[in-house]
């Protein structure tokens, strides 16, 4: 089955309909860890979906009497219901609550090169996202870049916090298929007035920025995945292309947060000793620090991080 793509007309409307819906039927669900969700997946007693979290969370493959027209018509439309093993049917969509939104995200497993991926890291991301806008709230009018979306939550997330300000919010990615998941995730939070733009970080749509976040790939992943591989020997070179490019395509006075990962071992922080005499020079406030002390621990045992003790949560913040 092909994958939907932003140019599919009836993708977002699909989307819509289904988040509607399950926010009616009080649907919640956090999204764990792809380690964790196949160990629960695992255990024997969740092989087929009972529930709506079982569908439309854990990503179970459930039998076609267990879920109304409402959730199946639009599942259809779009080409997000796919056939299973033992008659049973599966969606290839996700659902996830964050605060009072629903985001829609590519089902589990992610193993598509161009899935849309939604996890803890997103949860982190908009903490931090959070955190800045109480700090220093944005002005009126302010422009609103979230680089490399994904499902859109950070950008989503600080449109809403900026709305009394009517922030304008752009959303970009390489992947087209992040932008069609997007789209639909502005549109389900009231923010359906978002730019959208396809392309390779900031060259997709013209600056300058008031803010600008970023929650990129970070990882070395063998099969080179659009939402994983963060490309360089450990996954840090998009990051670093990032902060250098888009520190000047900042508004006097404009942010760039970055929410990312850094590969520690004896040496230290490749990452922030790579980016510290570039911000030192430029001589803009920034600042840099340790979310998470350990996340993907499971990447240890793949051969590009035989060095590395641990992989670090870090947000940077430079301000021009």
């Amino acid at each position: 089955m092909s994958a939907p793509t932003a140019a599919d007309p009836a993708l977002q409307p699909a989307l819509l309909r289904l988040a509607g819906w399950l926010q009616g039927e009080g649907y919640r669900f956090t999204t764990v860890t792809p380690a964790t969700h196949a160990r629960v997946n695992a255990r024997a007693e969740n092989r087929v979906a009972r529930s709506l979290r079982d569908v439309f969370g854990w990503s179970r493959p459930f039998p076609a009497s267990l879920l109304p027209a409402a959730a199946t018509d639009p599942l259809r439309a779009a080409g997000l219901l796919q056939p299973a093993p033992g008659g049973l049917l599966r969606s290839a969509v996700r659902f996830s609550t964050l605060g009072d939104e629903l985001f829609a995200h590519s089902a589990f497993p992610t193993l598509e090169e161009d899935a849309v991926f939604f996890g803890p890291d997103t949860y982190r991301f908009v903490d931090l996202v959070q955190q800045e806008l109480r700090r220093q709230p944005l002005a009126a009018g302010a422009r609103i870049l979230d680089v490399g979306c994904g499902t859109g939550a950070g950008g989503i997330t600080a449109a809403l916090c900026a709305r009394d300000a009517k922030a304008r919010l752009a959303l970009t990615d390489i992947n087209h298929r992040a932008l069609a998941f997007a789209g639909a995730n502005a549109a389900a939070a009231g923010c359906g007035e978002a730019a959208l733009a396809q392309g390779d970080l900031f060259h997709a749509i013209q600056g300058p920025w008031d803010l600008i976040i970023a929650n990129p790939p970070y990882l070395n992943d063998d099969k080179q995945r659009l939402y994983r591989h963060g490309g360089g020997r450990w996954g840090e070179a998009l990051s670093a292309r990032i902060v250098r490019e888009g520190v000047e395509q900042l508004a006097p006075g404009g942010r760039l947060v970055l929410y990312t990962g850094a590969v520690m071992g004896e040496g230290g922080d490749p990452l922030f000793d790579a980016l510290r005499p570039e911000l030192e020079a430029a001589g803009h406030p920034w600042s840099y620090r340790e979310m998470d002390p350990d996340v993907f621990g499971e990447e240890l045992e793949e051969p590009a991080y035989a060095d590395a003790e641990r992989i670090a949560a870090v947000a940077l913040v430079v301000q021009r």
